[in-house]
């Protein structure tokens, strides 16, 4: 449930005259544009800005992953839970072009998922399984019907190979959408085949400073060009798209452009010859489809398309848009019903969106003020809970929707508030916030509230969404902490405390033994302690309430989505490995994308984490001093104490820089103590396989052989890559530790560079030791041990 203060918030960002000009625009047109992309934020928001906002289209965003692979400025989420924030970033950065999404992967536990960068389209497509994600997107096209379908990115070499298999993939099922023979089950379910009649590319390059097509793009056959700007609002419609993109944080997008695009070429590569706009040879709008009919139908369309006209006319006067709207939806039902049957197959879902579309414009123009929540806005097996709708200044009729675990109670009122008691079934499934779509209709979620108001000779019906989305969780939340204990073999016979934080009782919790550990309760929580069994390896022991699975719960909340959560099962992980550490003093300055100060301090190492006070204190209370991930972009206070870090590591401190990118405040000549410049795009300069063979340089380096010595052993078992933004160059202080490539590319030497500067050392890495540490990789321990040693 919102606060007072974050509803008022809300309701201020979204005045009712906005709502009802964008629910007026979309009646002008009856097209509908898909854009294609493999993760949220690859979406080319100001063109849909201009299609949906300057044009009426209807538009769709596909996207195959839910981002779950990448990074993340804002915070600690990844794997999993980044992609339950990117998967709320990109549904608010819809809802903010009006537009709808499919979503054809589900989340890391499907196999279309972000498994990390890659260079190959078809490794992408061999991973996510290529008929897989085809079959999807031909399921997308007969469900949303698009006219026309453009992906964001080429399929040309230099191009993330997610990109460019879903390009190759959105290409593959327009023939098969149409086939009437290919995947015969999907009529089963009531879809029919479905002709894509417009497919483009961009005839823009999709380099920068992350990729590098190695073609050119191909000619522009037609560019959409704004002309003006939104009558709305007075933005330009790129500016209009940058406060989509400003939805996807997580990735540092939205900026503002003194001089924003107004042109976006395309390359028509399937559908037609030359054209003067892309709505050429396309049914537009209810005339040009009544132009097209043999049928009585004809006549009402056009009643319709005028009745329209007259109501955008009268905006913003709801009371005299309200007439209109009554005669467009009376003529639209009559020419529904007049279709002919091939007619119908043609036209039929685009009138039936419109009468859809007419009712929300309807609502809107009658002024009805509405809010519904959930309390509790999240909800356990067995559980119960109250629908809230709050109606403000009209009557309507409510009735809840609900997902098929839920069921109502009998409706209360009182005042302007009714109460719907809401019960949960006892095996409702405990499930992540990995929605199938989202509709700008509404209509999103476990809970919505269907509204119907009579209006003129009609009664006007629209689904409204809770304020918050509710999801199923369990019904005790188990947090251990820590969560994974690394032990170093051989085993001391040291106790280790792992603290339980649960509603459950705690007599009911248990964590599963196994040989060489002795685990004792204490207190409300645990005490584990190995022996001398103990052999090397990765154990993970489930955590019970009762003797069922337990669950662990962590909110997410950021500003700009709200509040959700990742699940998960519950367990304690137990690391055992050869591992010594170095009697080092270490500082960590965090950017907080990063965990790998709690990862030194659950090693044993003697870490403190460095705030602004400490940067500016006394630096040679340390041996080392580990700056984090991102953390010259997102640190203030550590930009400002660049000059005493530099001075510091002259007298004799080991400054331990992980990677960066070039826009992180990385300046080449000023961040490091020595020249270093990260590579760019980044696409050259990384190593995508994590499998890939590593070459010791330097073997007798002491980062290499104290205080453990590193081997190919410690590069085994890796996840998702080897490293990303290696440096390019640098002064010739620096002595590069480390080679490795990809296959078929040159062998890149940027990866781990060292340098004596004065009486002490930088070491500069673009390993992703922090993703390893999360993933509990033992040689990422191995490494990160010998790299905070003294200088």
């Amino acid at each position: 449930m919102l606060t007072a203060r974050d509803r008022l918030a809300r309701r201020k960002s979204r005045p009712a005259i906005v709502g009802l000009h964008r629910a007026l625009s979309r009646l002008t047109s009856t097209l509908t544009v898909m854009n294609t992309g493999a993760h949220p934020d690859d979406e080319q928001s100001g063109m849909l800005a201009l299609l949906r906002f300057g044009m009426g289209m209807r538009v769709i965003v596909a996207c195959s992953t839910r981002g779950e692979g990448g990074q993340n400025t804002l915070g600690p989420e990844r794997t999993g839970a980044l992609g339950v924030l990117r998967s709320r970033e990109m549904e608010e950065a819809a809802r903010e072009l009006d537009a709808d999404v499919v979503w054809l992967g589900h989340g890391p536990d499907d196999p279309v998922h972000d498994f990390g960068f890659s260079k190959s389209g078809p490794d992408t497509l061999a991973r996510w399984g290529k008929d897989r994600i085809i079959e999807r997107l031909v399921r997308a096209y007969r469900q949303e019907r698009p006219d026309i379908v453009i992906p964001t990115f080429l399929d040309v070499p230099g191009q993330h190979g997610h990109h460019r298999a879903m390009t190759e993939a959105a290409e593959t099922a327009i023939a098969l959408a149409a086939d009437p023979t290919a995947y015969p089950e999907h009529f089963a379910e009531g879809l029919t085949p479905w002709h894509v009649a417009k497919y483009y590319l961009p005839a823009w390059s999709g380099g920068g400073d992350t990729y590098d097509d190695e073609v050119p793009p191909p000619p522009a056959t037609l560019t959409v060009t704004a002309s003006g700007s939104d009558p709305l609002t007075g933005a330009s419609y790129d500016t209009l798209g940058e406060f989509s993109r400003g939805y996807h944080a997580s990735q540092n997008m939205g900026h503002w452009r003194a001089e924003p695009q107004t042109a976006w070429p395309l390359h028509l590569k399937l559908g037609g010859a030359a054209e003067a706009d892309i709505r050429t040879n396309l049914p537009a709008n209810l005339s040009e489809i009544a132009a097209l009919l043999a049928s009585s139908a004809s006549a009402p369309l056009r009643a319709a398309d005028a009745a329209i006209a007259d109501a955008i006319a009268a905006f913003p006067d709801g009371a005299a848009i309200v007439g209109p709207l009554d005669i467009a939806k009376s003529e639209l039902l009559a020419a529904h019903a007049a279709l002919t049957r091939p007619e119908a197959e043609l036209f039929g879902h685009r009138l039936s969106r419109k009468l859809a579309e007419i009712d929300a414009a309807l609502i809107a123009a009658s002024g009805l003020d509405i809010l519904a929540w959930v309390e509790p806005a999240n909800l356990a097996p067995g559980g119960s809970g109250q629908l809230k709708v709050w109606l403000g200044n009209r009557h309507a009729t409510v009735r809840p929707v609900l997902a098929p675990h839920l069921h109502a109670g009998t409706l209360t009122s009182e005042g302007s508030v009714t109460s719907i008691p809401l019960l949960v079934a006892a095996d409702a499934p405990i499930t992540n916030a990995y929605l199938p779509g989202y509709s700008s209709l509404g209509g999103n979620g476990a809970v919505q509230v269907e509204v119907t108001l009579k209006i003129g000779s009609h009664a006007a019906t629209e689904l409204i969404d809770t304020e918050e989305p509710v999801q199923i969780v369990p019904s005790h939340a188990v947090s251990l902490a820590p969560d994974a204990l690394i032990i170093p073999l051989p085993a001391a016979p040291i106790d280790h405390t792992v603290a339980v934080q649960s509603d459950a009782p705690p007599q009911a919790i248990a964590i599963a033994e196994t040989p060489g550990l002795a685990i004792t309760r204490s207190g409300n929580g645990f005490t584990v302690r190995a022996d001398a069994g103990l052999s090397a390896g990765r154990l993970t022991l489930p955590v019970t309430i009762d003797g069922a699975p337990a669950y662990n719960l962590t909110p997410i909340a950021y500003p700009h989505i709200g509040r959700t959560h990742f699940v998960r099962p519950q367990a304690l992980d137990i690391l055992a490995l050869d591992l010594v550490l170095p009697q080092s003093r270490i500082g960590y300055v965090g950017g907080g994308s990063d965990r790998v100060g709690l990862w030194l301090a659950r090693m044993g190492a003697d870490v403190t984490e460095l705030d602004a006070a400490a940067l500016e204190g006394d630096l040679s209370a340390y041996d080392t001093i580990v700056i984090g991930i991102f953390a010259f972009g997102t640190r203030p206070d550590l930009a400002r104490a660049v000059p005493r870090l530099h001075r510091w590591v002259e007298s004799g401190g080991h400054l331990l820089t992980l990677y960066h990118r070039p826009s992180d405040g990385w300046n080449p000549d000023v961040t490091p103590p020595r020249r270093l410049v990260i590579g760019s795009p980044s696409l050259r300069w990384r190593v995508t396989n994590p499998a890939v063979n590593v070459s010791s340089l330097f073997p007798q380096s002491p980062l290499m052989s104290f205080p453990n010595r590193l081997s190919a052993n410690d590069f085994a078992g890796w996840d998702k890559e080897r490293g990303l933004y290696f440096a390019s160059q640098w002064d010739d202080a620096y002595q590069p530790l480390l080679s490795m490539h990809d296959s078929g590319e040159q062998p890149l030497f940027g990866s781990l560079l060292t340098a004596q500067i004065g009486r002490g050392r930088h070491t500069h890495t673009s390993l992703v030791l922090h993703h390893q540490l999360d993933k509990l990789v033992p040689g990422a321990f191995r490494i990160l041990a010998n790299l905070v040693q003294k200088s």
